[in-house]
């Protein structure tokens, strides 16, 4: 009995992801910013010496802001301009920054 009344007052949404709606309106975006010719090399360079395994820290744009993943190299696909870091696949031409890490 007192079990059913206190799931009455209980919190719920009326409004089913209007909480979420609401956060990604709040959010800010970032634009997406222009690698110079010396970082492009870099990248350049850094891409074309990593090997399957390699631990990473990639600094990539994805949708409207930057986001920073580490991990371990699991594949780079020329063709399909893909790098995979742990669970995550990131298009080439949205790598800002590339570490090499331990």
């Amino acid at each position: 009995m007192g079990n059913e009344r206190a799931r009455q007052f209980m919190p719920f949404s009326a409004l089913k992801g209007f909480d979420q709606m609401v956060q990604e309106q709040e959010r800010q975006t970032e634009p997406r910013r222009e690698l110079s010719e010396e970082s492009a090399d870099a990248l350049s360079r850094i891409l074309t010496k990593l090997q399957k395994g390699a631990g990473v820290r990639v600094t990539y744009y994805r949708f409207d802001h930057y986001e920073t993943v580490t991990g371990q190299v699991k594949n780079l696909d020329p063709v399909y301009r893909i790098l995979r870091v742990g669970d995550c696949r990131i298009a080439i031409d949205d790598i800002f920054q590339i570490e090499e890490r331990e």
